[in-house]
C-alpha cells in the first residue's frame, strides 16, 4: 500500500496547537464572533486600515506562518454591586481593630471561612480574671487580715471556778478596760498621763456586756465600775473590786451571778492598747458638748466636733471628776468612743486600703487579750456584733440605775434599779434584744 503523503497545512484553518497554561481560541465555521471559547469571550480583531487582511479567517490577523495571532482576552467590565450585595456588606460585622479588614470578594465568589473565635476566648479569660479578683477581695484578703490580727492576740485565763449558769441563747462577751500600766515605758506614762500614786495594781475603768443574739439587733450594755453588787467570797462592794481581788475569773463569776447570764468570751484591753487602736485608724471624730479640762486625765479640749488622737481619746474616755454625771457620764463617753472607732475601722476607706487595714489589724490584735476558749471565728463575731450594736439600729445603754451616789462602807457607789435591771437581764436570757428598747432612756 503506498504511503500517504502528510497532510498539508492549510493556512486558512486555525491551528489547534496549544500553549501550556493558556487556552487557545478556536473558531469554527458558523460560530458567532461573540461566542465564548474556552470560558473566555473572544473579541473580533479589525485589521489595520493601511494593510489588507491576511488570508486567515475574518477577525484574525495572519502571521508570517499563516496562523492567526493570539491576543490576550480582555476582562469584562466590573459590574456595580447590586442592592442585595450592598445590604449584605452593611450587615457584615466590622473586623476587630487589631486585624486588617478582609479583602473584597467578587460577586458570586465563595465565602471565605470564618476567622478563629479569638474574641470569645478573650472574653473567657477576662471573666476568669475578674472572678479571681473577686475571690481575692472577698475570701483571701479578709482571711489574711483576720489572721494578721489574730496572730497578735494574747490569751488570759478568765473562766471562773465553781458552778456557772446554764448556757443562754446568743453569745455574750464581757469587755473589760483595765487601767494596768504593765509594760508601759516612762514616755508612754507621761504621754497618756498615766503616772501617779495609783499606778500599782489592776482595776477596771470599763466594764461592758456585748450580747449578739441569734436574730435581732446586738446590744452593748455598760456596767458602771462603781456598781454596788455581791462579790463571791468577799461580801458586797464595787464591782471593779472583783477584778482587783481576783482578776478576770472573779470578775466573770461576779457578772454571771448578778445577771444570770453565761459569759461566753472575755475581751480585755489596757491603756496603751486603746490609744494604739485609735492611732491605727487615724484618729476618731468626737463632739464634746462643752470644753473639758481635767488634769488627772491630761485632757484639755474645746467644745465641738474634732478629731482626737490616741492620747486625747484615752483622756476623754477616762475623765470623770470634772463630769457632773461622774461614772455614768464616763460610761456613755466610752460607748461613744467605741462607736467612733468601730465606724472608722469598718469603713471602706480603711478596710480596702491594705496599708491601713493591716497595721490596724496588728494594733487591734496586740491591744487585746481574750479567754483561752476564744477562736478567730468568735472574734469575727465580736467585731460584727460591735458594729451592729454601735450602728443606727443597734442598742447601746447602761444598766438601769436608781441611785448614782449610794453611801456605802466602800464609799459612794452606784445602786441599780433592781426591777428594771432584772427585766433587762431576763430579756437577754431569752435572747430578746428588741425588748430592751423599752428600757433605753430617751436622749
Amino acid at each position: 500500500m503506498p504511503a500517504q503523503p502528510p497532510p498539508s497545512h492549510d493556512p486558512a484553518q486555525p491551528s489547534r496547537r496549544r500553549t501550556p497554561g493558556r487556552p487557545t481560541a478556536v473558531r469554527r465555521p458558523g460560530e458567532d464572533d461573540a461566542a465564548p471559547v474556552g470560558g473566555t469571550r473572544a473579541l473580533p480583531v479589525t485589521p489595520p486600515q493601511d494593510a489588507p487582511a491576511g488570508p486567515g479567517r475574518a477577525g484574525y490577523t495572519a502571521t508570517t506562518y499563516g496562523r492567526p495571532a493570539r491576543r490576550r482576552p480582555e476582562r469584562p467590565a466590573a459590574q456595580a454591586p447590586g442592592r442585595q450585595q450592598r445590604l449584605a456588606e452593611l450587615r457584615r460585622p466590622a473586623p476587630p481593630a487589631d486585624r486588617e479588614p478582609p479583602e473584597r470578594r467578587a460577586p458570586g465568589a465563595p465565602a471565605a471561612p470564618p476567622p478563629p473565635r479569638r474574641t470569645r476566648a478573650g472574653r473567657r479569660r477576662r471573666r476568669l480574671g475578674v472572678l479571681a479578683l473577686v475571690l481575692v477581695v472577698l475570701v483571701v484578703y479578709p482571711l489574711a487580715l483576720g489572721w494578721r490580727g489574730w496572730s497578735a492576740v494574747q490569751e488570759v485565763a478568765a473562766a471562773p471556778t465553781g458552778e456557772r449558769p446554764a448556757d443562754t441563747p446568743g453569745t455574750t462577751y464581757l469587755i473589760v478596760g483595765s487601767d494596768s500600766r504593765d509594760g508601759m515605758s516612762a514616755e508612754e506614762l507621761a504621754q497618756y498621763s498615766a503616772g501617779g500614786d495609783d499606778i500599782l495594781g489592776r482595776r477596771t475603768d470599763t466594764i461592758m456586756l456585748l450580747h449578739v443574739p441569734g436574730s435581732g439587733p446586738s446590744a452593748l450594755i455598760s456596767v458602771p465600775r462603781d456598781s454596788y453588787v455581791p462579790i463571791p467570797g468577799h461580801g458586797s462592794g464595787k464591782i471593779n473590786a472583783a477584778f482587783a481581788l481576783g482578776g478576770a475569773p472573779l470578775l466573770t463569776q461576779t457578772v454571771e451571778e448578778v445577771s444570770g447570764l453565761r459569759v461566753d468570751h472575755y475581751v480585755e484591753t489596757g491603756f496603751a492598747g486603746f490609744a494604739h487602736i485609735v492611732d491605727a485608724v487615724g484618729g476618731v471624730e468626737v463632739c464634746p458638748p462643752a470644753a473639758v479640762q481635767d488634769v488627772r486625765a491630761g485632757l484639755d479640749v474645746e467644745a465641738g466636733c474634732q478629731t482626737m488622737d490616741g492620747a486625747t481619746a484615752l483622756g476623754y474616755a477616762r475623765y470623770r471628776y470634772s463630769d457632773p454625771a461622774g461614772d455614768l457620764g464616763r460610761a456613755n463617753r466610752q460607748r461613744e468612743l467605741l462607736a467612733a472607732i468601730v465606724a472608722k475601722a469598718a469603713s471602706p476607706v480603711t478596710l480596702l486600703n491594705p496599708f491601713r487595714a493591716f497595721p490596724l489589724a496588728s494594733a487591734a490584735g496586740g491591744a487585746v487579750a481574750v479567754d483561752e476558749g476564744a477562736s478567730l471565728g468568735a472574734m469575727v463575731e465580736f467585731a460584727q456584733g460591735m458594729r451592729s450594736a454601735t450602728g443606727a439600729d443597734g442598742i447601746s445603754m447602761t444598766v438601769p440605775v436608781a441611785n448614782p451616789s449610794l453611801r456605802t462602807s466602800s464609799g459612794l457607789a452606784v445602786k441599780w434599779d433592781t426591777e428594771k435591771a432584772l427585766e433587762m437581764f431576763a430579756d437577754l436570757q431569752r435572747d430578746d434584744t428588741e425588748a430592751l428598747r423599752s428600757l433605753v432612756p430617751a436622749p
